[in-house]
């Protein structure tokens, strides 16, 4: 491989990166503020303007809190617990095409850290596995309350990701490729999935939910009942790197809405822009308008997280199993139907 080529993807990787916990940081201020409008609230405002230091004064508050450990013979998976959870979040991201080509000292760089026929397998791969970060943190901290949100959590992923996977069929048999990045290149102009596939995003979107453990689906850590689920045990960056998992994956799961339902770094008029203003700035407000798509998703999870209330266990269940997997079937039927009247 190229020299050149692999410390292009090596600073493309750091930046990204940087990004997803630049993003999951200011996540945690933008909650708060959110919460605080929606409640005729001022929020955070003492630290910098607006509280815009907050989060860095939240962070510095978990790396010099006390290190706390339970009485557990589980030490090791412990600590592994929360590497795991935050490692799944940030490796999601290695697949999603940020942009198109950009061209800088005569190389056209592609805004994708890797293209991989199967990206979206990749990510699925990925996102199960994070699930145990959540059961072994929960079931080495030794607590019954801790064990149980473990437990609420594993059920819960498992029983949405069903819903999910049959959700993204629909869009495959339309779009024909594995590829997020030739999902995205079909999706140019205004031609976006949504307008072809809005049951398939209505699901896609509920499964998110869940799999991020996003009120109304936030059962593993309800404080009501489990004082705070899987991490009740856990203080300092332990806890921290709990609290960063969530809003990277709420983060990582808005940039995919946004890649597969509503034409990622596409947007109106981008090939005028392409040609009177050229490719580079094209490109550039296209991730500018991939970004927009990913806030107004965050601000999304924010608004229902303070408007509706938590569900049930039951509700939870029969809401996965009953209506989201036979509803998505259909919706494979139907798009089946429809590639075969219209091809």
């Amino acid at each position: 491989m190229d020299s050149a080529l692999i410390i292009e993807k090596s600073i493309f990787i750091v930046v990204v990166f940087a990004v997803t916990m630049l993003m999951a940081m200011y996540s945690t201020w933008a909650e708060r503020k959110v919460a605080a409008f929606l409640q005729d609230r001022v929020g955070p405002n003492r630290a910098g303007w607006g509280g815009l230091l907050q989060p860095l004064a939240d962070g510095l508050k978990l790396f010099a809190k006390e290190e706390f450990e339970p009485n557990t013979p589980n030490k090791f998976l412990f600590f592994v617990g929360p590497g795991i959870a935050m490692a799944t979040a940030l490796i999601t991201s290695a697949v999603i095409p940020w942009g198109d080509t950009l061209e800088i000292f005569g190389r056209n760089v592609q805004l994708q850290a890797t293209d991989i026929d199967v990206s979206i397998l990749y990510v699925f791969g990925v996102v199960s596995v994070g699930v145990y970060g959540i059961m072994i943190g929960g079931w080495a901290s030794n607590n019954k309350f801790s064990l149980m949100g473990a437990v609420r959590a594993a059920s819960q992923m498992v029983s949405y990701e069903v819903a999910m996977g049959l959700s993204i069929i629909a869009l495959l048999m339309m779009s024909g490729s594995l590829s997020l990045h030739d999902i995205t290149v079909q999706q140019h102009g205004m031609n976006w999935n949504i307008w072809y596939q809005p049951v398939g995003f209505l699901i896609f979107l509920i499964c998110a939910f869940a799999e991020t453990n996003r009120t109304p689906f936030d059962l593993a850590e309800c404080e009501s009942e489990l004082i705070g689920g899987y991490h009740t045990e856990y203080s300092s960056m332990k806890m921290g790197f709990y609290l960063f998992a969530e809003y990277a994956n709420m983060f990582i799961s808005s940039t995919l809405l946004s890649v597969l339902y509503f034409g990622g770094y596409n947007y109106p008029g981008m090939d005028w822009v392409g040609i009177n203003w050229g490719t580079n700035a094209a490109t550039l407000i296209g991730v500018g308008a991939l970004f927009i798509k990913i806030c107004c998703f965050i601000f999304f999870y924010m608004w229902v997280r303070w408007t509706i209330p938590r569900f049930r266990y039951d509700q939870l269940m029969n809401l996965g199993w009953k209506i989201l997997i036979p509803l998505s079937i259909i919706n494979i039927m139907i798009t089946g139907v429809c590639i075969l009247a219209f091809k």
